[in-house]
């Protein structure tokens, strides 16, 4: 009945229920686009192919188009231009001085960094969607007119679809509720359900699938959204006492309050970064069909492969460390809490504080990356094992030794696999959390009578 009265309790809040309408309307929108086509394409080919690539980068490139890619729709590019410039900008305000000094600026820096990725995501696009138009005419039977008008429409084409998905995204963020971003991927993996449910069916009524995998299927990923969202409550608190102070005739501070520090800090955001880089060599290897050592490089870099997992795993602690370098200054949170009189009891404010913050902060994250390569490597690997034959120099031995179910793993197409699977809980519980929050300020209940809940910011 909690959540019945939330639900109430939004519709009489005025402010709060124009923006839930304004988000739902933008990601309509969104979803129209899905089914506006790009000039030229032949479709039923296209679909034909993808649906043999399913774990694949074609398959992973399309699961953030919401399925647009294999329709090559205009909003085929999906917002991985911008997700890849964010990476490039991010990457570059560590080393390149000038942008270090934008990101310090406040409000007026952040937006000019805002600006530069824009430009950056509208050249990615250009560049990616001349790629993709030469990779489908080298094809047979991809392209209804070849040649170079069908290569320059499809750029104005998908280069324009992009621009408008990160519109729509910061407009989402700025009227809206929650991350632009965030939905606009959450809407285009959830529109697949109905889709993957009817693949499901169909191969339980033809007996391709036993009811018993069906229903394995199942509980692994209850199981799986059950620990995604025991982890990204979890959080470390710390205590923090304020001494007392006189100011005027009034006695301010000493109480006692806690510092929550995330489990994982970073969210999804560091698997989707890892899952980004990884694509440019595979993506460049569908471009560059001639050349045998992209060719090599990107049979390496599938699904399976031991160069895969190694770099996905290796990219998802690395940007677990860098984003929450970002995020969580210990220095900052340490100089601000010595300014208003808070210490941490049994710790020196100042540089002891911030030595103190550091340690904890780096062991969370560590278990924080470690659970977010776990997550996303066990679906996959469930799908397509763990190729021990292509490792160097013990393949060969590993081949006869490691059983034939690890290295073929269930050759099911398991569609809500791990990068999905953590978007999807992720971002549902910031948006929950942040509703919540408006209602509470606005002094009605939340969906929870006792307690509150915690997104992934807590």
């Amino acid at each position: 009945m909690a959540g019945l009265d939330a639900l109430q309790n939004i519709v009489n809040v005025p402010d709060l229920r124009k923006r839930i309408l304004f988000m739902l309307g933008m990601l309509a929108i969104y979803r129209i686009g899905a089914f506006i086509p790009t000039p030229g394409v032949n479709f039923e080919a296209l679909q034909q192919f993808f649906t043999e690539q399913q774990g694949t980068v074609l398959g992973f490139l399309n699961l953030f188009s919401g399925g647009n890619f294999a329709m090559m729709t205009i909003f085929a590019l999906g917002i991985m231009p911008y997700i890849t410039a964010s990476i490039i900008l991010q990457l570059l305000t560590v080393v390149w001085p000038y942008l270090e000094k934008l990101s310090k600026e406040g409000e007026l820096g952040r937006r000019k960094i805002t600006t530069y990725t824009r430009y950056l995501t509208i050249v990615l696009s250009a560049v990616q969607s001349a790629g993709i138009a030469y990779a489908l005419q080298r094809e047979p039977n991809f392209v209804i007119n070849p040649g170079l008008g069908f290569v320059l429409m499809t750029m104005l084409t998908l280069t324009t679809g992009t621009a408008f998905i990160m519109w729509l995204g910061e407009q989402i963020t700025e009227r809206g509720i929650g991350n632009g971003m965030s939905l606009i991927i959450f809407a285009g993996i959830v529109a697949g359900l109905p889709a993957a449910t009817g693949f499901i069916w169909d191969r339980l009524v033809t007996n391709e699938w036993s009811p018993l995998l069906v229903i394995l299927l199942l509980l692994a990923m209850v199981a799986v959204i059950a620990f995604i969202v025991f982890v990204e409550r979890a959080q470390r608190r710390i205590t923090v006492q304020y001494a007392k102070r006189v100011v005027g005739r009034r006695v301010m501070g000493g109480q006692s309050t806690h510092m929550p520090l995330k489990v994982n800090t970073g969210g999804v955001i560091p698997v989707i970064f890892a899952s980004s880089i990884l694509t440019f060599p595979q993506t460049f290897g569908l471009i560059a069909s001639e050349s045998p050592f992209l060719q090599t490089l990107s049979t390496l870099l599938s699904p399976g492969e031991w160069l895969y997992i190694l770099l996905y795993v290796s990219g998802i602690i690395f940007f677990c460390y860098f984003y929450t370098s970002i995020i969580f200054n210990p220095n900052e949170v340490a100089d601000n809490m010595r300014k208003y009189g808070g210490f941490i009891p049994g710790i020196r404010p100042g540089r002891r504080t911030a030595d103190y913050l550091n340690t904890i902060l780096t062991r969370l994250t560590l278990v924080g990356s470690l659970y977010l390569a776990l997550v996303a490597i066990i679906p996959e690997f469930l799908m397509t094992g763990f190729h021990v034959q292509n490792l160097p120099l013990i393949g060969g031995w590993m081949e006869g030794v490691v059983p034939l179910g690890i290295q073929q793993g269930l050759q099911v197409t398991f569609y809500f696999g791990g990068t999905s699977l953590l978007i999807v809980v992720g971002v549902s519980m910031d948006t929950v959390q942040q509703v919540e929050s408006q209602l509470i300020m606005r002094h009605y209940d939340g969906f929870l009578k006792k307690g509150r809940i915690r997104g992934r910011r807590g």
